[in-house]
């Protein structure tokens, strides 16, 4: 295409990590500037993540509903969770994310899209699939707990989603992505355009 996010990285000075969490730490980077002057910059280390946009026979999209402390907001969001282990396959990862938080499989899995959720502050970045031919899944289901004990299930019109982004509605950012992509996609080439569920992505290398 010509018009894209190109990798570039600016020479660091020094580096420290002032807090390492379960998940995540925070770094503090001095870094080059074009003009030969250095700046802190801090920023949340992050795994990786992925998340599900699963979508039923009816153009329904599977949502949950979870409890966010740190915004003391009860949103409606897509499975999603996090790459816990270094070079782990994205899709297996979805896959198993699909399980826990829904009980759901799926037959047809896409790429729908790739996205930084806070490249000003956080190197997370994030995979969503489009997750297609979905049925309950098999086994026993797996123990939720903490605020996932409290999630609510729906399923709900694509369109009714994209309504209530524009809206205002709802603000959690894999659905927000997810919902207008999927919408973009089947209002242009179709979902069957999307990229191959094990796409190559830079940003979380990963073994096929």
């Amino acid at each position: 295409m010509g018009f894209q996010d190109t990798p570039e990285e600016w020479p660091v000075t020094a580096t420290e990590t002032p807090f390492r969490g379960n998940k995540t730490s925070v770094r503090t980077d001095d870094v080059e500037m074009p003009d030969g002057t250095v700046a802190r910059r801090d920023y949340q280390v992050h795994p990786g993540s992925v998340a599900v946009l699963a979508l039923d026979d009816e153009d329904r999209v599977l949502v949950l509903r979870q409890y966010r402390h740190p915004v003391r907001h009860k949103l409606w969001e897509i499975p999603a969770g996090l790459l816990d282990v270094p070079g782990e396959n994205p899709l297996h990862a979805a896959q198993r994310e699909l399980y826990e938080e829904a009980y759901v499989k799926a037959e047809d899995w896409r790429v729908l899209t790739d996205v930084y959720t806070t490249p000003g502050g956080c190197d997370e970045a994030v995979r969503i699939f489009l997750a297609r031919n979905i049925s309950e899944a098999d086994g026993e289901r797996f123990e939720v707990s903490e605020e996932e004990a409290d999630m609510e299930q729906a399923r709900v019109p694509l369109q009714d989603l994209v309504r209530g982004v524009l809206a205002g509605d709802l603000h959690n950012s894999c659905l927000v992505v997810g919902v207008l992509s999927l919408a973009a996609a089947l209002a242009g080439d179709g979902a069957d355009s999307l990229r191959p569920a094990e796409a190559p992505w830079p940003a979380r290398p990963f073994e096929a």
